[in-house]
């Protein structure tokens, strides 16, 4: 399991409720810290809100005055970045990290806090001192020379962006200091309360069995570099299960084996009998990621992250879900099984309009559950159902997925979104046909409910009121994008302002539910962007590791053939989603496969206006794979969003019972697209 709690919550509740749950065990200095930071973030988060405006404004301007303004692109990168590095300081003080579970909640209170405790010493304090150290060095550079904009009409004074870097950095020691505070008071207290539950052996006895599995397996490779990316990568892996945050893991395990390279390089390691290494990774190189992160910072295609996150959160905030969901069951209420169907609709609508999965198999499981556990469905179906519907937000465009994936492999977020549509609404409808035909063969999984009465036009009437606007809203973004009226960007900004509008109109907006999306979309952008963070260290130490070369020479010497490769690519994505999250998969292992793919020489004819066909069809297989990750236990998100919102009818073991179709469902529509390539290739060829 991993914790999105800020997904489905308020970040400041999470925040009182830890103030609250530690209040015997705070300390004045802590508690003035994590103050601090959380007054800081309630004021920054307001900056995405000017970036809404910065990038409406630019459209407009381009538009009604054919003028165009390259200053305002130029600050939406600097909004983008000041809420990105800001926010995760803010993330460690509401403790929102992403973090697999599966050990980490079974332990108890106190040896939770231990865990943090070597953790913030271990890996995050190495890379604190990283970040601010060679930080500070790139901004005061840059302000020494007064570097500003490439372009002759951008924005002055470049350094202020910098000087980011190390200032966020600063707040995020103050962070993980107060929490070092509060951790180490109250293991000292020695709590009664607090030893409940498992010590720290199950941990112990988890890491001596990655620690033998590793030990196996590096005598498969040969070379000193090789049996350190293997080392590397199964460290990882080993400590996600100590429950540890996803981001200060990766950063913390690509600094100590940037570390163990550099004693390899100078002749310090002899003693293991290992030979010495040439990787020419030492302390000044790794200040490389700084500049790496810069990039981020300043990447135009991210800043469509927030934006889109910022949609989705505001559309669940106007009440759109409820009212589909209301008029559509009158319109299926005589459907056997028409609830269901009535969720997965309402699924492939959020789909298109949100990519925030939490929300989305929370929102559907509070409408939907009650109203099936009372009509009498079987649990396992009901549960299934609306995990699955939930997830298709993921694939569907605009999805952050196919944006963070677009920018990682260098393709368009266009193309990609194009790429993604006849993929999703073809696993949609394999959702749909399926909960059709279950109805009829097993008639007592999905009765009709009693007294349901036929549909009427006004039930018509009631669909398309509710539908409409969603659609428009739709329609305007991915429209524009498909016609190259906006970059996907843009888009976000307009969709934004759009939800907005949206919410306006419906009267759901009031200005604690602005405050509360602008929460929420700060907390989850400032998780995303940490595991950025995190992910650039460790990428770059597996790359000068010969990380990529390894994996290249491993997958070309299996002998599969072109199909055979991809198709195992593929299986190794689907087993890795079973321990990753989608972020890590995207980030890391992602970009490794792509001159793998490329030196496949995979033909997709008929398609010339595509520069890459191959690749993006290849990603969109990935897309489709990682959506089952959702679904997959034990780091199915979305299962355990689920269940903290079920009925007590449904247990766990129905939710695992009814996602089993449903990932074989996933698995069919990714031997169609695998098939027919022309699933993913025709829709942005044709838009040439």
């Amino acid at each position: 399991m991993a914790d999105h709690s800020a997904k489905t919550e308020d970040p400041i509740e999470v925040f009182e409720s830890i103030l609250q749950h530690e209040e015997r065990d705070t300390q004045p200095v802590a508690v003035v810290i994590d103050k601090t930071v959380k007054g800081i973030g309630n004021v920054v988060m307001w900056a995405n809100l000017l970036l809404i405006t910065a990038i409406v404004s630019q459209v407009s301007m381009r538009y009604l005055f054919n003028m165009n303004f390259p200053k305002l692109d130029e600050i939406q990168w600097h909004f983008y970045g000041l809420v990105t590095m800001v926010g995760i300081s803010y993330a460690v003080v509401t403790d929102s990290h992403v973090r697999v579970d599966l050990l980490h909640m079974q332990l108890s209170r106190r040896a939770q806090r231990v865990i943090e405790v070597i953790g913030i010493f271990a890996l995050i304090v190495p890379f604190i001192y990283l970040m601010i150290d060679q930080g500070y060095d790139y901004f005061y550079e840059s302000w020494r020379v007064n570097e500003r904009s490439d372009s002759p009409t951008g924005l002055p004074a470049r350094w202020a962006l910098k000087a980011v870097i190390p200032g966020s950095i600063v707040l995020l020691a103050l962070a993980a200091g107060a929490r070092l505070i509060h951790d180490i008071h109250a293991i000292f207290a020695n709590y009664e309360d607090e030893r409940k539950g498992k010590g720290l052996r199950l941990i112990i006895w988890a890491l001596i069995a990655f620690v033998l599995i590793a030990t196996a397996l590096t005598f498969l490779v040969h070379s000193t570099e090789e049996k350190l990316v293997i080392t590397m990568f199964l460290t990882f892996i080993a400590l996600l299960f100590t429950g540890f945050p996803v981001a200060w893991t990766l950063a913390g395990v690509g600094i100590a084996f940037c570390g163990l390279a550099y004693l390899f390089d100078n002749g310090l390691m002899n003693w293991t009998g290992l030979e010495e290494t040439l990787t020419g990774l030492d302390y000044l190189t790794l200040g490389a990621v700084v500049n790496r992160v810069y990039a981020t910072m300043a990447n135009a295609v991210l800043v469509a992250l927030p934006m889109f996150i910022f949609m989705g959160l505001m559309l669940d905030e106007s009440g759109v879900a409820e009212r589909l969901m209301s008029s559509m069951q009158r319109l299926f209420g005589t459907v056997r099984g028409g609830l269901a169907i009535t969720v997965t609709m309402i699924g492939i609508i959020l789909a298109a309009s949100t990519g925030i999965i939490g929300a989305s198999v929370v929102l559907l499981g509070v409408l939907s559950l009650p109203s099936m556990v009372e009509q009498k469905y079987s649990p396992s179906l009901a549960a299934g159902v609306v995990s699955a519907s939930g997830t298709l937000g993921i694939l569907i465009p605009p999805s952050i997925m196919l944006v963070i994936m677009a920018d990682q492999m260098a393709l368009s977020v266009g193309d990609l979104f194009m790429a993604a549509v006849f993929p999703g609404v073809i696993i949609g409808g394999l959702y749909l046909t399926y909960i059709f035909v279950v109805a009829l063969i097993k008639r007592d999984v999905a009765p009709v409910p009693e007294g349901a009465k036929r549909p009427d036009w006004a039930a018509v009437k009631d669909v398309m009121v509710a539908v409409l606007p969603t659609l428009g809203l739709i329609l305007a973004v991915l429209g524009s994008i498909f016609a190259g009226l906006t970059t996907p960007t843009e888009a976000s900004g307009v969709g934004a302002l759009g939800a907005t509008l949206l919410a306006l109109g419906y009267r759901k907006l009031t200005l604690r539910k602005l405050v509360n999306v602008l929460k929420s979309t700060f907390n989850t952008t400032a998780y995303i962007f940490a595991i950025f963070l995190g992910a650039t260290v460790f990428s770059y130490v597996l790359r000068e590791l010969g990380g990529d070369e390894l994996i290249e020479e491993m997958i070309g010497n299996t002998g599969f053939g072109p199909n055979g490769t991809v198709f195992m690519i593929l299986f190794i994505v689907f087993l890795l989603g079973f321990v990753l999250d989608w972020i890590e998969i995207t980030l890391i292992v992602l970009p490794l496969m792509r001159p793998i793919v490329n030196g496949l020489g995979l033909d997709i004819p008929g398609f010339d206006a595509i520069d890459e066909p191959a690749l993006l069809w290849f990603v969109i297989l990935v897309a489709v794979t990682l959506q089952t990750s959702f679904l997959t236990p034990p780091v199915g998100f979305a299962l355990f969003y689920l269940k903290g919102v079920c009925p007590p009818e449904i247990k766990l073991t129905d939710i695992y019972k009814g996602i089993i179709p449903f990932v074989i469902l996933q698995l069919t529509g990714l031997f169609f697209v695998f098939i027919w390539p022309q699933l993913a290739t025709w829709l942005p060829s044709v838009a040439y």
